[in-house]
C-alpha cells in the first residue's frame, strides 16, 4: 500500500457546482496555490452528475477537474458517491430508500437515506465504484479512496428484518440460545418462532429490551461493515494499491467504529468542537475524540478528514472562531497524531442547507477575508513541518472506552440514564481531564485492545465484559500496571445477563480485592463526601471530596481502604480502595466524586509513574502532546495554550524551538490560543 509522504493540507471541493462558471474553477486552482493546499476531496456528494441517468457515466467533467488540480501539485483523496444517491434511483427503486423505527418508509431527502441491505443499492453502488477505479484507480493523482461519506442511521424495512434474524441466528444458532441469553422467560417474552423477532421500533414494537437493543445495534454496525467491504471489494478491482477510509464521527453512537478497523487501510474522522462556549472541558474533548479515532490504528496514518475554518451551520450556535483558535485547532490534530488537516468545504455552495456553513472561501470568492488568511497561514506551517508526517503518538496510558459497553449503559434506567453527561461518557470525559492537564499522551482503546503497552489503564463504568477484558485485565495488573476502576463495572456478559456471585464478576472481584454490595443513585440535591483516611492518601490528595449521584456500597476481601463515606446510613464504608495482585496495583472508586478527586487522584499516579510528556506543572487550559519520528525516536513536543489569556509554562533545560532552532528559555511564554512545537536540542 502506498501512502503519502507530507501533511496533506485541503479539503472538500465541490467543483460540479460550478461547471457552469469556469472562472469560478480557474481562480480556485489559483487560490488552493495560494493557502498551501495539496489534497482536496471530490464526488463526495455528486452521484447525479456522475450518472446522470441509470446506466449512463459522464466522467469527463472529473477527469479535467483532477488534471488540472495534479498539474498544479494538488493531490485527490476521490470519494464514492454512496452517500447522497440521486432522486432517479429512489423513484425507479423504492427498495432503496429507508423504512423508520415506526414503520414508514421515507422520502427522497436529505442523505444516508438508503438500505444497506438492499441488493439493488448494493448493486448500483458496486457498478458506480468499479466505473469510478476503472477510470481513475491507477491514477496517479488519486492518493487515497474516500468511501461514502459519515456512515450512519438504521433501516427497519423487511429486507433488514429478515437480515437481521439471519444475524441472529448464526449468533445464537437455536431460538431456546436466544430466548436463554435473552432471559425472556421473564414477561412471557419467549419466542417460539423466528419471524416473531423484529428490530426494535419505539411505538410499535419492542423497544425495552436490552440485549435486543444491543443485538440490533451489533447488527446495523455488522450490517454496515458488511456494505462498506462491497463498496470496497469493488474498487479493488480495479484500484488494488491506494488506501480506503471513510469519514468517522469521533463519539457518534450509532455504530461500533471498532468494527471499521479491518475495513480501512487509513482512519480518519470529521472535527466540529464547539469553541468559545465557555466550557473548559472543550478541548479536552476534543483531544479525547482524536485519541479514540487515532488508537483504532496506531500504527498507520491517521487523518482529519473535515472540520469548519470558521462557523459550524449545522450548531444551535453558528460561534466564530477568536483569533489564534484556528491554527491552534488544526495544529492540535496534528499533535494527536493527524497527518492532514481537512476542511468542509473549500468554497461556500450558494444555496441548499450548507450555505452558511465554513469554508475556505466565501461567498465574496476572494482570499481577502480572514478565515482565508488563517487557513493561508497553517498551509504555510503544514509545509514547513514535513518531517512530522508519519510520526507516532508514544502512549503510556490508557482510556478503556467499549461502545457495547456503553449502547447497554445507555439503556439502563435510574442509575445513569437521566442525563446523558451523567452517564458513561460524562465519566469517560472526566477521568480524561487529568490526563489532559497533566500533558499526558493517552490512547483511548477498546475491549479489543491489546493492553501491554500501558503502564496505567483507567476503565470507568466496565458494566458490560467482552472481548476476554477481565482476563486481558488480570494479566495486566498481575504483569505490574496499574488499573483505575469504578462503580458499576464487572456486572454483566455480553448478552447483559448479570453475573451470580457479585460484580465484579469474570476474576475482577480478584483483581480488585472486593465484591461490590449495592448502589445507591442519589437525588440531584443530595451529596455524600469521600474522606481519605490518615496517611492513606496519595501524595497531593486533600482530606475530603463531594460525592453525587452514584455510591457503591463494596465489602472489601483482599482490598485495603484509602478513604471512606462521610455520611448516611453507609459512612465510614470503603468509598476509595487499593488491591495489591500480583506485581500490579488496582484501585477501585466506588462513587461518582468531584473533578477535583479525579484531578488530584490520578494526577498522583500520572506523576508516580512519570508518564507526563514535559516534566513540569502546567498551567489551567494548557497541555502539551509529544509525537516521535518513527525511524529516528526524535521527539517532537507540542505545546497549546487553549486559554484566552497568555500563558507561562517553566520548561527543564535541554528544549529547543522545532521551527526556528532556537533554544528554549527557562519559562516557555505562550500567547492565547497559541501553539509551540518544540524538540530536543541538539
Amino acid at each position: 500500500m502506498k501512502y503519502w509522504n507530507t501533511l496533506l493540507h485541503g479539503g472538500d471541493y465541490n467543483p460540479g457546482q460550478w461547471l457552469d462558471s469556469p472562472e469560478i474553477l480557474e481562480e480556485d486552482l489559483r487560490l488552493m496555490k495560494q493557502a498551501g493546499c495539496n489534497a482536496m476531496t471530490l464526488a463526495i456528494f455528486d452521484w447525479e452528475r456522475l450518472e446522470p441517468e441509470e446506466g449512463r457515466y459522464e466522467f469527463d467533467w472529473l477527469e479535467t477537474i483532477i488534471e488540472n488540480l495534479y498539474r498544479q501539485g494538488i493531490s485527490t483523496v476521490l470519494a464514492t458517491p454512496s452517500g447522497a444517491r440521486p432522486g432517479w434511483m429512489a423513484q425507479k427503486y423504492p427498495e432503496v430508500l429507508r423504512v423508520n423505527p415506526d414503520g414508514r418508509r421515507i422520502l427522497f431527502s436529505q442523505r444516508h437515506n438508503h438500505c444497506y441491505t438492499s441488493p439493488v443499492y448494493r448493486e448500483k453502488v458496486q457498478a458506480m465504484n468499479r466505473a469510478l477505479a476503472q477510470r481513475f484507480g491507477r491514477h496517479p493523482a488519486v492518493i487515497l479512496w474516500h468511501l461514502s461519506n459519515e456512515y450512519g442511521g438504521e433501516c427497519h424495512c423487511p429486507l433488514c428484518q429478515a437480515a437481521f434474524r439471519e444475524w441472529l441466528k448464526k449468533k445464537y444458532g437455536t431460538l431456546e440460545a436466544l430466548n436463554h441469553a435473552y432471559w425472556n422467560s421473564f414477561w412471557s417474552h419467549s419466542y417460539s418462532d423466528w419471524e416473531q423477532i423484529s428490530s426494535p421500533m419505539e411505538g410499535i414494537g419492542e423497544h425495552s429490551h436490552h440485549t435486543l437493543v444491543l443485538d440490533w445495534k451489533r447488527f446495523v454496525t455488522d450490517q454496515t461493515v458488511d456494505f462498506m467491504r462491497a463498496e470496497a471489494a469493488a474498487l479493488r478491482q480495479y484500484s488494488p494499491d491506494v488506501p480506503i477510509t471513510t469519514n468517522m464521527m469521533g463519539f457518534y453512537d450509532g455504530l461500533n467504529y471498532g468494527k471499521f478497523r479491518d475495513v480501512c487501510d487509513v482512519i480518519s474522522w470529521d472535527n466540529y468542537p464547539h469553541w468559545h462556549n465557555g466550557e473548559e472541558g472543550e478541548a479536552a474533548s476534543v483531544a479525547m475524540a482524536h485519541d479514540l479515532m487515532r488508537s483504532l490504528k496506531p500504527d498507520r496514518p491517521f487523518l482529519m478528514m473535515e472540520s469548519s475554518p470558521s462557523a459550524t451551520n449545522w450548531e444551535p450556535v453558528a460561534k466564530l472562531r477568536r483569533p489564534g483558535m484556528h491554527m491552534l485547532s488544526s495544529l492540535q490534530a496534528v499533535a494527536h497524531g493527524s497527518d492532514s488537516v481537512q476542511y468542509f468545504q473549500w468554497r461556500k455552495c450558494r444555496g441548499g442547507f450548507e450555505k452558511f456553513h465554513g469554508a475556505v472561501v466565501g461567498h465574496d470568492g476572494t482570499g481577502s477575508t480572514r478565515v482565508f488568511r488563517d487557513v493561508q497561514q497553517v498551509g504555510e506551517r503544514l509545509g514547513r513541518l514535513s518531517q512530522l508526517c508519519g510520526a507516532r503518538f508514544p502512549a503510556r496510558a490508557a482510556l478503556l472506552c467499549d461502545m457495547e459497553n456503553r449502547w447497554i449503559l445507555d439503556q439502563i434506567k435510574g442509575l445513569i440514564n437521566s442525563q446523558p453527561e451523567k452517564g458513561f461518557l460524562g465519566d469517560l470525559k472526566a477521568m480524561y481531564r487529568p490526563f489532559f492537564r497533566n500533558g499526558v499522551n493517552v490512547d483511548v482503546v477498546d475491549m479489543e485492545a491489546d493492553l501491554t503497552p500501558y503502564q496505567l489503564v483507567a476503565a470507568p463504568m466496565l458494566y458490560l465484559l467482552r472481548a476476554g477484558i477481565a482476563g486481558k485485565l488480570r494479566r495486566f495488573v498481575e504483569e505490574g500496571g496499574v488499573l483505575v476502576g469504578t462503580y458499576w463495572s464487572g456486572v454483566a456478559d455480553e448478552n447483559d445477563l448479570c453475573f451470580l456471585g457479585g460484580a465484579p464478576g469474570q476474576g475482577l472481584d480478584e483483581v480488585f480485592g472486593l465484591r461490590a454490595e449495592e448502589i445507591d443513585a442519589l437525588y440531584p440535591q443530595d451529596s455524600n463526601q469521600v474522606q481519605l483516611l490518615p496517611g492513606k492518601g496519595l501524595p497531593g490528595m486533600k482530606e475530603s471530596y463531594q460525592a453525587r449521584e452514584l455510591c457503591e456500597l463494596v465489602n472489601l476481601t483482599t482490598a485495603q481502604p484509602l478513604a471512606v463515606y462521610g455520611q448516611d446510613f453507609y459512612q465510614g464504608r470503603p468509598a476509595l480502595t487499593v488491591n495489591r495482585f500480583g506485581k500490579g496495583r488496582a484501585y477501585y472508586i466506588c462513587s461518582r466524586n468531584s473533578q477535583d478527586f479525579l484531578d488530584d487522584f490520578l494526577g498522583a499516579l500520572i506523576r508516580e509513574l512519570g508518564l507526563r510528556a514535559i516534566d513540569t506543572e502546567l498551567p489551567a487550559q494548557v497541555t502539551v502532546n509529544v509525537r516521535e519520528n518513527r525511524e529516528t525516536s526524535r521527539p517532537y513536543y507540542f505545546v497549546q495554550n487553549f486559554g484566552g489569556s497568555p500563558a507561562q509554562v517553566k520548561l527543564p533545560q535541554g528544549f529547543a524551538d522545532l521551527e526556528s532552532g532556537a533554544p528554549c528559555p527557562g519559562v516557555l511564554e505562550l500567547e492565547p490560543y497559541s501553539l509551540r512545537i518544540l524538540t530536543k536540542a541538539e
